[in-house]
C-alpha cells in the first residue's frame, strides 16, 4: 500500500512537472514570438511603416501642393483647411522639384474605392522633414531624421595623386578637398605631390537613420610626410561664441593665410595669371590676363577670401557684375562675371562670407570667377605671393591647445601606415534629435 502511494504521487510530479516544462516551453514560445514580430516593425518618420499602404514620389516641375492631394482624392475645400491650418509650420509654395515625398494611407482605405491619406509628409532635405496630418485633427510638424556620427581613421601612400590613393581605398574624395583646402592649403601644393608621400587622417562620417551615409562631417587631426616634412594638423575652436575653428600644428601655428587658396570650393584654375598670354581670337596677340580664372557652374556661392570691406559692387564692361574687397592698405581682391553679388559697396565681410554667384556677366566663354589680387596697388599672382599668416592662437589659449592634442597626437603616431578601421562603438556619438522643431 505505502509503494502503491508512493507511485501514485510520483507520477502525479511528473505530470506537474511535465505540464510546467511544456508550459514555460509555450511562454518563451510567445515571447520568441513577441521578440520576433518586435524586429519586424520599422519606422520612418516616426511612423510604424507596417501599419500603413505607403506612396512614395517625388515633387514633379509644376506640381503644387494642391495638385498632389487632389490627385490622391481630397477636395478643394479640404485642401483649403489643411493649408490654412498649417501655414504657420509648412510654406505650401515651397515644394522643390526632385524632393522626395511620402503619402501614408491607413490600411483599411484599401476597401474604398477613392482611397485618401492619413498623411502626408514632405522631405525638403535629407536629414529635415515635415509631417502634415491630413484627417481628424489637422496639424503639421517638422522633424529631423536621428544623425550618428562615426569616427575613423584612413591612410594612405600616393602613388600619383592623393584622388587615386582614396579611389583605390575606397574612401571619400571629400577627405581629399578638406586636406587640400581647408588643412593643408598654404603648407602643401596638391598638384606637387610626389610617390612615396603618404598621409593619416582621424576623420568623422556622418550617417542618417543609422544607414544613409552623409559624408565626412570633420578632420580631427591628420599627418602628412611630404617633401621629407612630417606636417601635423589638429583641428582646434579659438572662439566658442563665433564659433570659429582653425587647424593648428604641433606647436600651435596656424596653419592658414590671412586669404583663402581660393574663392570657390570644389573649383578648378581654367586659366592663370599670365602676362605674356595668346588668344587665337585676337590674332595670337599678346593679351595679359592678371586674373586667375576659376571654372564653376552658374549659382556657385563665391566666398570672400580675406576679412575686408566692399568698396565695389557694381557691373562695368568686360567684367560684368563684380565685387571688390579692400583687406587693408597692402591687399585688395576681386571677383568678376558674377550671375548677381550678395553684398553692398561699405559692407564689412569675413573670410569666407558668400559675396556673390558663379555666372557668365562681360567677357566670358564660360561660367568662372576670375579673382584679381592686388597688393599695394599693382595687379598680382597670389599664388606667388608670401601671405600673411592668419592670427596666432592666444597664449591664453595656447596651453589648452597643447592639453587638448596630446592623447590625439598620441593616437595619431600609433596609426600604422595602410591601417584604416573605425574605432570601437561605444565612441560612436548619436544626436537624439526627434523633437519637433519650431
Amino acid at each position: 500500500m505505502q509503494l502503491k502511494r508512493l507511485i501514485t504521487i510520483a507520477v502525479i510530479a511528473v505530470s506537474l512537472y511535465a505540464c510546467k516544462e511544456d508550459n514555460s516551453a509555450e511562454i518563451a514560445f510567445e515571447k520568441e514570438q513577441a521578440e520576433i514580430v518586435e524586429e519586424e516593425k520599422i519606422l520612418e518618420f516616426g511612423f510604424d511603416i507596417n501599419n500603413y499602404i505607403v506612396k512614395r514620389d517625388t515633387i514633379q516641375k509644376g506640381d503644387s501642393f494642391g495638385e498632389i492631394l487632389q490627385r490622391n482624392n481630397i477636395g478643394y475645400s479640404e485642401i483649403f483647411k489643411i493649408a490654412e491650418v498649417t501655414k504657420d509650420t509648412f510654406d505650401i509654395r515651397k515644394l522643390h522639384p526632385g524632393r522626395p515625398y511620402t503619402l501614408l494611407y491607413s490600411k483599411e482605405s484599401e476597401q474604398d474605392s477613392l482611397p485618401s491619406p492619413n498623411t502626408f509628409i514632405y522631405q525638403n532635405s535629407q536629414e529635415e522633414y515635415v509631417v502634415i496630418g491630413l484627417k481628424d485633427s489637422i496639424h503639421a510638424y517638422k522633424n529631423r531624421k536621428p544623425i550618428t556620427y562615426v569616427e575613423k581613421t584612413a591612410t594612405g601612400i600616393i602613388e600619383s595623386s592623393i584622388s587615386k590613393t582614396l579611389e583605390d581605398k575606397g574612401l571619400s574624395q571629400r577627405l581629399a578637398y578638406k586636406m587640400a583646402d581647408e588643412i593643408y592649403a598654404w603648407t602643401i601644393d596638391f598638384r606637387r605631390l610626389q610617390k612615396g608621400d603618404r598621409f593619416k587622417v582621424i576623420y568623422t562620417d556622418k550617417y542618417i537613420d543609422d544607414t544613409i551615409y552623409a559624408g565626412i562631417q570633420n578632420v580631427k587631426a591628420a599627418y602628412f610626410e611630404h617633401n621629407g616634412d612630417s606636417l601635423y594638423a589638429f583641428q582646434f575652436e579659438t572662439d566658442s561664441i563665433k564659433g570659429i575653428v582653425d587647424y593648428f600644428n604641433e606647436d600651435a601655428k596656424n596653419l592658414r593665410r590671412a586669404f583663402l587658396k581660393a574663392p570657390v570650393q570644389f573649383s578648378r584654375i581654367s586659366s592663370r595669371y599670365n602676362l605674356k598670354r595668346r588668344i587665337a581670337v585676337y590674332g595670337y596677340k599678346v593679351r595679359p590676363h592678371k586674373g586667375t580664372d576659376f571654372a564653376a557652374p552658374i549659382g556657385t556661392p563665391i566666398m570672400a577670401t580675406a576679412n575686408g570691406t566692399v568698396t565695389e559692387s557694381t557691373r562695368r564692361g568686360g567684367n560684368g557684375k563684380y565685387v571688390k574687397i579692400r583687406h587693408n592698405d597692402t591687399y585688395s581682391t576681386q571677383y568678376l562675371h558674377m550671375s548677381r553679388q550678395n553684398v553692398k559697396k561699405g559692407q564689412f565681410v569675413k573670410q569666407g562670407d558668400i559675396i556673390g554667384f558663379v555666372g557668365m556677366t562681360g567677357n566670358t566663354g564660360g561660367p568662372h570667377v576670375c579673382y584679381r589680387f592686388w597688393k599695394n596697388g599693382e595687379q598680382v599672382d597670389p599664388f606667388k605671393q608670401k601671405l600673411p599668416e592668419a592670427k596666432p592662437i592666444s597664449d591664453s589659449l595656447k596651453v589648452e591647445f597643447l592639453d587638448h592634442i596630446k592623447p590625439i597626437k598620441q593616437r595619431l603616431d600609433n596609426i600604422f601606415f595602410l591601417e584604416a578601421e573605425p574605432i570601437q562603438p561605444e565612441n560612436t556619438i548619436t544626436e537624439d534629435l526627434n523633437t519637433d522643431i519650431q
